[in-house]
């Protein structure tokens, strides 16, 4: 080895030493560091301190080492742990060099055993003479000779640093010997120091054990006193708790009554604005008919004076023309005429003013007759003189006159308002001027014209408030109408009675009153036309106790056309006519047949005719006082009364007004209201501004007489919105302008007066008042100074026609000495037996003492008392008295008159005696007085039998019947009882009753009886007897309530619970044990349960029947799935098939009437006559089921509409002792009634936040039959209805199963459709189903999907996948045929595939076959034509198999020149998939015969190069003999035994073909027979012929001869000659050998 070594070259050491030769460079330094100590320490030492022993240690213990010794002690300690690291990195680096010299050496052996094999190979090449490998083993030689060489260098290398390092490590272990003494120091010292830290460690544990006895006892005498100053603050926030709540009590109780009465104010507002609100609503409304009613009469009047017109022309011209042909002058004519027409319109419209002014003096001596015997009531009329004429008789001579024309009358015109501007002349007026009433259009209307001369004294004097007749009757008038109104008929009645009446007295009693009564009393006539006629008829009845006539005196000439009257009678009956909307009317006659005497109670009838002829407009004032003096009467200094004044506008204007002192002067600026208003409106506005104004007062005066139905049609003829205003004019100004008119009604004020007298107005001073309205003004007295006090008020009206009003106010201040501040002590509401006190003040304003005695009624002196009974008050004080009222029982009894049984009120006059004084002082007690009464009913429950896991609520009624609110509560409830709510405690109002829940729950088994109490706040005491039956039940359940989640409809939640038996002993002592009441125990052993479901309920519980044994439990799981009710369904379905079917009807109908128009009226009928309809009759016989698609769309339109719902559900659980399965038969076990348990199931359900809205919203899809292999894909489109995105998941389906999603989402915005693709792609023949589960926060959709997998089984008729076309001669062609049935239910697809013709891939197209072997040939595609056309053909190509049927196909072989390797493969593709794959093979000859059999020669592979056949090149090639190979190998088992012999064929064939040849046959001959058979060959037959068609076996059999080598194969050769067309000779080479078997 160290020679190879020595012979390796220098580089090659060079190059694999030094990583080896470094490492003992690096471990020197730290050998050398380590010595240097050690030496020293040697020195230091000495002889004898080689080997330290314990006396030194010794020595060290007992005194410390000085600081010389510690350095060299930490030297010496340094330099032990250097050795030591040392020492283990020398002991590693040893075991790595070791290593790496074994690791060599293994390499070297196996080097030099490649060398000895590789020398043995060369030996062998050089022996073959194969000079090549020879020199290619060489030259491996040399480089393993040259590793080797190389592994010996590194060998050598390796040993020299490993024996360095061994002695390095011996040098190191004699150091270490040196220092063993200073390493037993080190331990030594080492092991005291940890003794005294373990010493020390000790002490400072019992030091810090102290301090933590220390702590603890310190943190105890802190948790003391935190405990004791716990206790405290306890005790004192318990007493802040009860202050706090029982100021909390309080303040409740009046917050409840603040509250209350805020309520109380704001449901007073509010039904004050809402009727406010009504009340436009209805002035609007009114308006917009008015307005709707004028229109159609100003469009009847235009085209009635537009026809007049048209006539009047007509008659102008023709006039003309006779005027003109008898030769006269027709324009002298034409003025004539037109004079005479305007006279007898001056001459009409004389009379109507003439009827006007007497109609308005009649009602003025009306109105001052009224006034002067209101005067005569007041203070004494003065006597009369004798002969002197009345003011009435004044007037009727007055009248008289001027109705005779004696009187020239000049009428003046009345001052317009500056304020408001006229209207202009409607155009009704301009139409009718030719025929009108009024004579001169230029002048104001009648009801501005007024007498001119005052002829009757009284009735023009300044200051008297001319009278204006209005359009109505004075019923109209607002509150009740005026007081002239009310004095007429009584004045009448009094006439009547005293001057035509006689007394009458029937059965011993007077008749009083009319004597005859009117049916009805008022006519009214409202909403009329003009020209119209309306008839109305008045039933009048004898009301007295005799018989009586009657008789009609007329009607008033205002409303007077003709009249009849029968013989004058003692009696006159009046009832009124009445007619609205500004129409002048007239009453055209009175029908009356007097029936003669008439019996008590009979009736007549009288016929009033009514026909308005002539419209008008506009409106008058007539404002009134409904007081002139105003006398408060005496009150004392101090006191403060109040009284009213009431306004009147009975006419058609409104003005504005201010109460003024007469003492005062007030302008009121007429030029600054109307630039206000004019500011506010155009003129179009202010006239629809007064028209607003006029309506709304109507409809207040209205509003009295119209009932809640005319109302009703008003508003559902004519909506609000619907009002149409006047040309021009917006709708929306309608509401503007009325919100406009009342805002400027209250806008304009007057600064208040600041005199200040002890008479003054109240809040409203001035203001508008409407036409046809009143107001109520306050005055109020406050007397300052003993004595009559008197002050004159004037009201003020800033329209000039109106004259200023007067009135007096009268009041008397007395000056009493003692007096009481307070004239009524109310007390409130007081209970019965309650004690209630009040102080009452008595003041003096006497400058001496006064004797005051107190009394009391002598009915209530045992339930009043005042105390004390007399008194002395002192000059200019006062004095306070104790009122002391204690109600008793006894109280309506004993009170009599002060006391209202049914309002329970209390009026008790109180005096007070003062002495020296005439008059007593009196205050007077007010009080109501309630009971404090509460009732329970029932006032007794039974609670039957009440199972102790269950808990039993009842209603009990608790009645107030008091008038005060109560406080209650149930106090020392038992703890299996529950009162709620509130625990039984709260508070009750007036007349109240309250529905309480008396909750009982047993604790156990027994017999309860019990009462409940319940106390109120008076501390009385109500009881409730209460008896149940505790039953404790065998078994029990883990939970007896089940809240389930919001579930989606359609969707599942899922709870579970346990029925658990715990019944394992009947020892009652030990625990509790089942029973009914206090009977028997129940027996130990197995429990059967049952949950009886109701029908129709979403719940499903499983297993509703069971057997749990004792100790044992039985999990239950209980499901919701809210569902449709199918009715519901049902009916949904119903109606869109009912209105598909008259659409469907429609349409027909449709275009039946565009063929035929004569139809369209039968159509319309049938129309109506389905719609009438509610089912059609073929709707009604259907039968919905639950897959149709009609129930389907139904489910899907509800399910997106439904709005959700909460139901709850109680499910009862019966038990039974035994087994289920120890029953008999269908024999139901024995359960009781009384061991039943409860379940009760909270179930909310919610509309789907995701739906289906694809296939009218199925959820059911169904893929149908699908053939096994093949994919169907169905899409379902979801969409989320929430109004939030949602997450969204899936559950899994069946991996290995045949449906999958494809394309899912993460999430689903709001609103938003997500189409979801799902396929079915069956393995088997199955039929699958699977839900899919779309999971969201707010619910699941559960998506069912089926599908059924058909196997496409099919049956080929070619056995082994091969067709063989078998020979054909070039450009012929042969065919042959197969058949293909379909045996599954499903009509297949098919489609034949070459693939000679199919598009190759790249793997389709690797290297040429002939670079390949043959087993490693996988194409099927063989030689091609040379034409481009396919060599074989199949038809059909594609085509449908019905199921069960066959199909017949035909393959064609047409190859175009000779080869033997056509091959192609052809691939049936049945649905997509390949079912069948056949291999379809030929060969061709260009003659007749052919030869086959043998071992190949060549390659399946033809050159592409296309040598033509006529070629005499290739005619020649052809000629010369053809090889074939056939090997013979004999197989050789045992050596002893005989073996068969080896045997082969060939194959002599003559194709049929359809050209013409001289030979019909093909001749064979093999020679050299005799040869082959001495070699051992049988050949047979060695000579024949083949027919067309045929083929013919030659077989070839070898055994080996006696003198055979079976290392040497035999190998000779035949000639085999074919004679046919041509003749062809093969030379067929027979390879024979010997194989040995094993």
């Amino acid at each position: 080895m160290e020679e190879d070594a020595s012979l390796l070259p220098e580089e090659t050491l060079s190059d694999g030493a030094p990583l080896v030769e470094d490492e003992p460079d690096e471990l020197e330094e730290p050998e050398f560091v380590g010595e240097s100590p050690s030496m020293e320490a040697a020195g230091r030492a000495g002889p004898g301190s080689s080997s330290p022993g314990k006396g030194q240690g010794a020595g060290r213990r007992r005194r410390r080492p000085a600081a010389p010794d510690r350095v060299r002690a930490a030297q010496w300690r340094q330099d032990l742990s250097r050795l030591d690291k040392l020492q283990e990195e020398k002991v590693l680096f040893i075991q790595r060099t070791r290593g790496e010299l074994r690791a060599s050496r293994q390499r070297m052996d196996l080097v030099a055993k490649q060398q000895e094999s590789v020398a043995a190979e060369v030996a062998a090449e050089r022996e073959a003479n194969n000079m090549a490998a020879v020199g290619r083993l060489e030259a491996a030689s040399r480089r393993l000779r040259l590793e080797l060489e190389k592994e010996r260098d590194l060998q050598s290398r390796v040993t020299a640093v490993l024996q360095e390092s061994e002695r390095a490590m011996w040098h190191m272990e004699i150091r270490e010997g040196q220092l063993e003494g200073v390493r037993k120091s080190a331990q030594e010292e080492a092991v005291a120091a940890e003794r005294f830290l373990q010493k020390r460690a000790a002490e400072q544990l019992r030091k810090e054990a102290e301090a933590a006895g220390k702590v603890e006892r310190n943190r105890l005498l802190r948790v003391r006193k935190s405990t004791h100053l716990q206790k405290e603050l306890g005790l004192r926030h318990q007493k802040l708790m009860e202050d706090a709540q029982r100021s909390r009590r309080q303040a409740v109780r009046f917050l409840k009554a603040s509250l209350g009465r805020v309520r109380e104010r704001e449901w007073k507002a509010e039904l004050e604005s809402r009727q406010h609100m009504q009340r436009r609503m209805d002035a609007v409304l009114a308006l917009k008919n008015s307005i709707t009613a004028n229109r159609e009469t100003l469009r009847k009047f235009q085209a009635w004076g537009q026809a007049r017109a048209e006539l009047a022309e007509q008659r102008a011209q023709a006039e003309k023309e006779a005027v003109l042909a008898q030769g006269g002058d027709a324009f002298r004519h034409l003025c004539h005429q037109r004079r005479q027409q305007e006279l007898e319109a001056q001459n009409h419209a004389f009379e109507e003013q003439q009827k006007l002014r007497k109609h308005e003096i009649v009602s003025r001596i009306l109105k001052e007759e009224a006034e002067e015997e209101s005067r005569k009531k007041q203070r004494p009329v003065p006597p009369r003189a004798v002969g002197r004429p009345s003011l009435r008789d004044k007037t009727w001579g007055y009248v008289a006159d001027l109705c005779e024309g004696s009187s020239a009358v000049e009428p003046p015109c009345y001052l317009q308002d500056n304020s408001l501007t006229a209207p202009r002349p409607s155009p009704l007026v301009q139409a009718i001027s030719s025929e009108s009433v009024q004579g001169d259009q230029g002048s104001s209307g009648w009801e501005a014209e007024t007498l001119a001369m005052p002829e009757i004294p009284g009735l023009w004097t300044e200051g008297y408030e001319p009278y204006q007749v209005p359009k109505e009757d004075a019923d109209w008038k607002p509150v009740g109408g005026t007081k002239m109104d009310k004095d007429i008929p009584e004045r009448t009645a009094q006439r009547l009675r005293s001057g035509v009446t006689h007394r009458q007295v029937a059965s011993g009693r007077e008749f009083k009153g009319h004597p005859f009564n009117s049916k009805p009393k008022l006519i009214h006539f409202k909403d009329f036309d003009v020209g119209k006629v309306y008839k109305k008829k008045v039933t009048l009845i004898n009301a007295t106790y005799t018989v009586t006539r009657c008789k009609l005196l007329g009607v008033e000439e205002p409303l007077r056309t003709s009249s009849t009257s029968t013989s004058p009678a003692p009696l006159r009956v009046a009832f009124l006519v009445r007619a609205v909307l500004l129409f002048l009317f007239l009453v055209s006659a009175v029908s009356f047949d007097p029936p003669g005497p008439m019996s008590a109670g009979m009736s007549c009838e009288v016929l009033v005719t009514f026909k308005p002829m002539v419209s008008g407009k506009g409106g008058i004032l007539n404002l009134s006082l409904d007081k002139e003096v105003i006398d408060f009467g005496s009150h004392g200094v101090g006191e403060t009364a109040s009284r009213t004044i009431t306004l009147t506008n009975a006419g058609g204007l409104g003005t504005r007004f201010k109460f003024l002192l007469a003492s005062e002067s007030c302008e009121v600026d007429g030029s600054q209201s109307a630039m206000k208003i004019s500011s506010l409106f155009t003129y179009d506005d202010k006239t629809f501004y007064d028209k607003i104004i006029s309506s709304f007062s109507e409809q207040q005066m209205e509003g009295n007489e119209s009932s809640p139905t005319d109302v009703a049609s008003q508003k559902e003829s004519g909506k609000l919105d619907n009002v149409e205003p006047e040309e021009g004019r917006p709708a929306e100004s309608v509401g503007v302008a009325m919100t406009t008119a009342v805002a400027m009604t209250t806008a304009m004020t007057l600064p208040p007066n600041e005199e200040h007298t002890e008479f003054s107005l109240g809040e409203i001073t001035e203001g508008e008042i409407g036409p046809f309205s009143s107001i109520k003004v306050p005055i109020t007295f406050t007397p300052m100074v003993p004595g009559m006090v008197h002050t004159r008020f004037k009201v003020t009206f800033r329209n000039q026609q109106c004259p200023t009003l007067y009135f007096n106010v009268v009041g008397v201040a007395v000056d009493v000495p003692v007096w009481v501040p307070k004239a009524s002590v109310d007390l409130k509401i007081c209970m019965y037996d309650r004690l209630y006190q009040d102080s009452v003040l008595v003041h003096t304003r006497s400058k001496a003492a006064l004797r005051l005695k107190f009394e009391v009624c002598k009915e209530l002196r045992g339930h009043v008392e005042l105390l004390p009974e007399t008194g002395y008050i002192q000059a200019l004080s006062s004095y306070s008295v104790q009122l002391k009222f204690l109600p008793r029982q006894s109280l309506p009894e004993d009170a009599g008159k002060y006391f209202d049984k049914e309002t329970r009120v209390l009026e008790a006059p109180m005096t007070i005696r003062v002495a020296d004084q005439i008059k007593p002082v009196e205050f007077t007690l007010h009080a109501i007085v309630t009971t404090s009464d509460l009732e329970l009913s029932p006032s007794g429950v039974d609670f039957g039998y009440c199972s102790i896991y269950e808990a039993v609520r009842t209603q009990v009624s608790l009645c107030n019947h008091s008038l005060l609110p109560q406080e209650f509560g149930f106090i020392g409830l038992p703890k299996f009882v529950d009162i709620q709510p509130n625990d039984g405690f709260g508070t009750i109002l007036p007349l109240e009753a309250l529905q309480l829940d008396v909750i009982f729950q047993p604790t156990k088994a027994k017999e309860y009886n019990f009462e409940l109490v319940c106390k109120s706040e008076i501390n009385r005491c109500f009881k409730l007897t209460c008896r149940a039956v505790g039953v404790h039940p065998p078994l029990e359940l883990s939970h007896y309530q089940i809240r389930f989640a919001a579930t989606s409809l359609y969707d599942t939640s899922v709870a579970t619970l346990y029925v658990v038996n715990s019944h394992l002993s009947t020892n009652s002592l030990t625990h509790a044990v089942p029973r009914v009441g206090s009977g028997d125990a129940s027996p130990v052993g197995p429990t059967s349960f049952e949950f009886l479901l109701p029908p129709d309920l979403p719940i499903t519980i499983s297993p509703s029947v069971g057997t749990v044994l004792p100790g044992k439990r039985c999990l239950v799981q209980v499901a919701f799935r809210p569902e449709l009710p199918s009715k519901l369904i049902h009916q949904e379905a119903f109606q869109a098939l009912t209105k598909e079917a008259e659409v469907k009807s429609s349409g027909k109908d449709t275009a039946t009437q565009r063929k035929d128009p004569r139809r369209q009226s039968l159509s319309t009928l049938r129309l109506q006559n389905q719609a009438s309809t509610s089912q059609p009759p073929d709707l009604q016989k259907q039968d919905l089921k639950s897959s149709s698609q009609e129930h389907q769309a139904a489910r899907a339109t509800l399910t997106r509409s439904f709005q959700g719902k909460f139901d709850k559900f109680v499910v009862p659980c019966v038990i039974a002792s035994g087994d289920t399965k120890d029953r008999k038969g269908t024999e139901p076990l024995s359960f009781s009634p009384h061991n039943t348990l409860y379940l009760e199931l909270w179930c909310p359900a919610v509309a789907p936040s995701i739906v289906v809205t694809s296939d009218r919203g199925r959820t059911v899809s169904n893929f149908g039959d699908v053939a096994v292999g093949h994919r169907s894909i169905k899409k379902v489109s979801i969409q989320n209805i929430s109004a939030e995105d949602l997450d969204v998941k899936y559950s899994v389906l069946n991996p290995n199963g045949p449906f999958v999603l494809m394309n899912p989402i993460s999430k689903l915005p709001s609103g938003e459709t997500h189409v979801l693709e799902l396929s079915f792609s069956p393995n088997e023949s199955i039929l699958a189903q699977e839900t899919l589960d779309i999971i969201t926060r707010r619910g699941s959709l559960s998506l069912t999907l089926t599908g059924t997998g058909v196997a496409s089984m099919t049956t080929c008729s070619i056995e082994g996948d091969v067709l063989n076309m078998g020979y054909v001669i070039a450009r012929e062609s042969v065919s042959s045929g197969f058949k293909l049935q379909n045996n599954s239910a499903l009509p297949i697809k098919f489609s034949m595939q070459l693939d000679s013709l199919s598009p190759r891939s790249e793997k389709q197209h690797p290297l040429p076959r002939f670079l390949a072997s043959r087993t490693q040939r996988t194409e099927v595609v063989g030689t091609q034509n040379h034409s481009g056309q396919s060599v074989f053909s199949v038809v059909p190509i594609e085509g449908i198999m019905d199921p069960g049927r066959e199909q017949d196909f035909t393959v064609t072989f047409s190859p175009d020149h000779e080869s033997r390797y056509f091959s192609d493969r052809l691939q049936i593709v049945l649905e997509k998939k390949i079912s069948h794959q056949i291999f379809l093979k030929g060969a061709a000859r260009e003659h007749m015969m052919f030869v086959e059999g043998g071992d190949p020669l060549d390659v399946p592979v033809e050159s592409l190069t296309v040598i033509p056949t006529s070629d005499p090149e290739r005619r020649e090639e052809a000629e010369e003999l053809k090889p074939i190979l056939v090997t013979l190998d004999y197989v050789q088992l045992d050596a002893d035994t005989p073996a068969p012999p080896a045997t082969r064929e060939l194959r002599v064939g003559c194709i049929r073909t359809t050209q013409l040849s001289p030979k019909k046959t093909v001749e064979f001959s093999l020679d050299s027979i005799a040869s082959l058979q001495h070699k051992g060959f049988t050949i047979e037959p060695s000579k024949g012929y083949v027919e067309r068609g045929q083929t013919k076996t030659i077989s070839i059999s070898w055994v080996p001869p006696i003198d055979f080598d079976p290392d040497h194969p035999l190998m000779v050769s035949a000639v085999l000659q074919l004679r046919g067309d041509v003749k062809e000779t093969y030379k067929v080479v027979f390879v024979a050998q010997v194989v040995t078997g094993t």
